[in-house]
């Protein structure tokens, strides 16, 4: 409690930012074909499961993960590294679904 002006009032938690998780990886795009559109769906499909905010992409070119069309226009084949954001309560879970999906080769080899 705190005195204002001879009354004693209550000091309430004014934060407006509350803590939040944030997860980063690197990963390599190993499948022959690169982030096509059945690989791009797959993508968009496992960061769709999560509520963080993923996204991802080269240098200042990053996209949402969420977005089949997006991840297409990234044009990242075979060997290209991208880096992995997620933000969010559940970003690391997410960054590890996602990271999977990669190391996995999108299920396709």
């Amino acid at each position: 409690m705190a005195r204002i002006g001879g009354r004693f009032t209550s000091v309430e938690d004014t934060s407006i930012v509350g803590a939040m998780s944030v997860a980063e990886a690197t990963v390599e795009i190993k499948n022959r074909l690169g982030l096509h559109l059945r690989a791009a769906m797959t993508l968009a499909q496992t960061a769709a499961k999560f509520k963080a905010k993923i996204s991802i992409g080269r240098g200042k070119n990053q996209v949402n993960a969420k977005s089949v069309t997006e991840l297409i226009m990234l044009g990242a084949g075979q060997g290209s590294k991208l880096k992995l954001h997620a933000e969010g309560d559940d970003a690391t879970e997410a960054a590890a679904a996602i990271k999977s999906v990669f190391d996995e080769r999108f299920g396709e080899e």
